[in-house]
């Protein structure tokens, strides 16, 4: 999700006469053309539709494994306007809800978020912010409690910084009686100005209300590439140090691991 900004600019038509006294003029001597008509400039639009596709190692938000510690594919859509308002949607297939209860058939994720970013000044600093509502929905069957989950979320950055908070109106992900936990999401992208690379570096919290023992940190460290043409790879180091005795899955697995991550991202 992009800021964008209108610009509109336009030319005016000049005309140009000859002006020469009527007495002097003979007939070989025709009245100089009018210059032509300067084309105004079209408006830049201020709508604006993106799309993008993404081959990931392994699906980890939050520093959780989404999908065994196994790849994903995943991809969305988003519309922004010149005001800052956008909307938009990002899917993801997943197993995590699978590999908990066998029961359960629910292998995709589909995010669907709304909100509004732009910037302002403060001493000549400029600033940008972001806030909106996000809702992860996961169709399929299910016997228990469904992991539908709403957040808020608002932040604010400077330059490559970004410091953000989300907070839960419903329960968390299925946990029971969770309503009102939070994510803390501080994160740097810094151009490094050689070889296309930018640096990726992040650190948050995610505090479940009511349940301590599923509280943790999750820290991230790697390198993206511009490929042109639409196109980027990015490395990651990740790592966290969730509870194992609250993300070990029925399979066994350690969904907090570290891991070494790597994605090839299709933006359109």
């Amino acid at each position: 999700m992009k800021t964008f900004s209108l610009a509109v600019s336009a030319s005016a038509a000049v005309l140009c006469l000859a002006a020469a006294p009527a007495f002097a003029q003979t007939a070989t001597e025709a009245p100089a053309a009018p210059a032509p008509a300067a084309a105004p400039a079209e408006e830049a639009s201020p709508h604006t539709f993106t799309a993008n596709v993404s081959l990931v190692s392994d699906y980890r938000y939050r520093g959780i494994s989404q999908t065994n510690r196994r790849p994903a594919i995943q991809g969305g859509f988003d519309y922004a306007h010149a005001s800052g308002f956008y909307v938009g949607n990002w899917n993801s297939s997943i197993s995590w809800l699978e590999d908990a209860d066998p029961t359960v058939s629910a292998p995709v994720e589909m995010d669907f978020y709304g909100g509004f970013k732009n910037t302002f000044k403060v001493a000549e600093i400029e600033f940008n912010y972001d806030v909106g509502v996000l809702e992860y929905y996961y169709p399929g069957g299910y016997t228990a409690v469904r992991p539908y989950t709403t957040e808020l979320y608002a932040g604010i950055g400077w330059g490559p910084v970004f410091l953000k908070y989300s907070h839960a109106v419903t329960n968390l992900f299925g946990f029971d009686d969770s309503k009102n936990s939070y994510y803390v999401d501080l994160t740097a992208n810094v151009p490094l100005n050689f070889w296309d690379l930018t640096l990726n570096a992040h650190v948050g919290y995610q505090g479940v209300k009511n349940f301590s023992d599923a509280s943790y940190t999750d820290w991230k460290v790697g390198l993206t590439k511009d490929l042109s043409k639409g196109f980027s790879v990015a490395i990651a180091y990740v790592d966290t140090n969730a509870d194992k005795a609250v993300y070990t899955n029925t399979r066994g697995r350690y969904l907090g691991k570290s891991t070494f991550w790597a994605s090839l991202t299709k933006t359109f």
